[in-house]
């Protein structure tokens, strides 16, 4: 069987990085896909855009992850899983994400960013910055 989801959209916000108890590092990504069309009987364009949750897992992700800001391109390839939970009224609640692991086949690759982010100073890092469209490498660990 197979569950493999590609998306290719515009980051909403800055991912969102967090370390576990174990040290493993864990990236947040808030995406959007415009679909556009035109309607048939009054020619007008239109468009719909979805909100995707991506999670994706891996040190290397999160250093890679860490050059991308709000309203950039990316291509996400990851699985689709549903998570449930209870909310604080006591209602069941379930969301559908798409998570990431590149030592499982997943990847993430920045496409680009918009030409008015191109202007803003990128977050404070140690690292050079990372070619665009550079594919994810797995990392040792995980």
């Amino acid at each position: 069987m197979l569950n493999k989801t590609q998306l290719i959209g515009r980051l909403g916000a800055d991912p969102e990085v967090r370390s576990l108890n174990d040290g493993a590092k864990v990236t947040n990504l808030r995406l959007a896909t415009t679909e556009t069309w035109k309607d048939r009987e009054t020619g007008e364009r239109k468009e719909r855009t979805e909100w995707h949750r991506v999670t994706v897992w891996g040190d290397g992700s999160a250093n890679y992850l860490s050059h991308a800001r709000k309203g950039a391109m990316v291509l996400i390839e990851g699985r689709l899983c549903a998570r449930r939970w209870t909310d604080a009224n006591g209602a069941e609640r379930t969301s559908t994400e798409v998570v990431v692991q590149p030592r499982a086949g997943g990847q993430v690759r920045i496409l680009g960013s918009r030409p008015h982010d191109r202007n803003r100073p990128p977050k404070p890092s140690t690292r050079q910055r990372t070619p665009t469209a550079r594919r994810l490498q797995p990392s040792t660990s995980n």
